[in-house]
């Protein structure tokens, strides 16, 4: 950010997967970050690469974290800009705790909304592609309503964060609220939490300690799978756009991979010997899972450039390192 004034920048969730990722692309742009985060589905460690602050060229630490909850007012300091990613994305622990997420996302959103408005500054809102359900159309356009059960086992993710969005552009109608939305598709790469039920992480813990590949239906239902690092920059250069491009915009990878395909390339990256078995495929897991990113080219410049491949081979090292193995 050479020639621009240091951003202080509110990342909610800054503590997760993506949240750790986009603390550390901010601070290496040379801004001033504030991690708050409740540590209910993410863990204090994520946070040790910038205990000692994130000094930049000799600068000053410029990094802060806020053992605080998204619900509670936290309205005391001046940003300039928020990242609102605090709510639950593990498909274990929302099914296990699913009022807790709905609060997460939908109070959450209200107070982040309420702080940035006070404030007159633009807040970025991480939506998901959950947001479509079981789709019926394919690949997924931002018009697209979706196919979501409202009183399923997902419901609470799903329809906390379409909750959330309407939330947001509520606020942008009634209070002229700055708001950006991005929905996120299937992201990857180091710092998942190993046990947090998603497919990529899964299947990597499995087949580097040999055991049996647990898919979930036939195998053939697919995700689209992008780097975290492509996610981190798309989410960037949605909060850099015009105020006058609200979103919500896809972000996510367009090549497709079947849950079977997916499993055969990792074992072959892992030199695994692990079996496939199947299981029964849970209720309102999506069939097809796949975005239409038009929209983040026009409005962004903004494709992904990590192959799937170069991806998982940086991802498996990780956590070869984290498991010890």
């Amino acid at each position: 950010m050479q020639g621009e004034m240091m951003k202080r920048i509110l990342v909610t969730g800054g503590a997760g997967f993506l949240g750790q990722h986009l603390c550390m692309k901010l601070l290496e742009q040379g801004n001033s970050v504030f991690c708050l985060d409740n540590f209910s589905t993410s863990l204090r460690k994520n946070l040790r690469q910038f205990e000692d602050g994130y000094p930049i060229e000799g600068s000053e630490p410029n990094f802060e974290w806020i053992d605080s909850d998204v619900q509670s007012d936290n309205s005391s300091d001046i940003f300039d800009e928020i990242y609102n990613l605090a709510c639950p994305a593990s498909p274990i622990y929302y099914q296990k705790h699913p009022i807790e997420t709905f609060q997460a996302s939908v109070l959450g959103a209200f107070s982040v909304l309420r702080m940035a408005n006070d404030l007159g500054i633009k807040v970025l809102q991480a939506s998901t592609s959950e947001v479509y359900g079981d789709s019926r159309e394919h690949p997924q356009e931002e018009s697209y309503w979706g196919n979501v059960n409202p009183i399923g086992k997902r419901s609470c993710y799903d329809e906390g964060k379409r909750a959330a969005e309407c939330l947001f552009m509520d606020f942008h109608r009634q209070h002229k609220t700055k708001i950006k939305i991005v929905r996120i598709f299937n992201t990857f790469g180091p710092g998942m939490l190993p046990n947090d039920g998603r497919v990529v992480s899964t299947f990597i813990q499995q087949a580097l300690k040999n055991k049996d590949i647990t898919i979930f239906g036939n195998g053939s239902q697919t995700r689209s799978l992008c780097y975290v690092d492509d996610m981190i920059d798309g989410m960037v250069k949605m909060m850099e756009s015009p105020d006058d491009f609200t979103g919500p915009v896809n972000l996510g990878n367009p090549d497709e991979i079947t849950i079977g395909g997916l499993a055969d390339l990792i074992c072959n990256l892992t030199k695994s010997k692990s079996r496939l078995v199947y299981r029964e495929l849970p209720q309102d897991d999506p069939k097809r899972r796949c975005p239409d990113i038009t929209l983040a080219k026009e409005k962004l410049g903004w494709e992904p450039k990590v192959k799937l491949i170069q991806g998982l081979e940086k991802t498996i090292y990780w956590f070869k390192k984290e498991l010890k193995l």
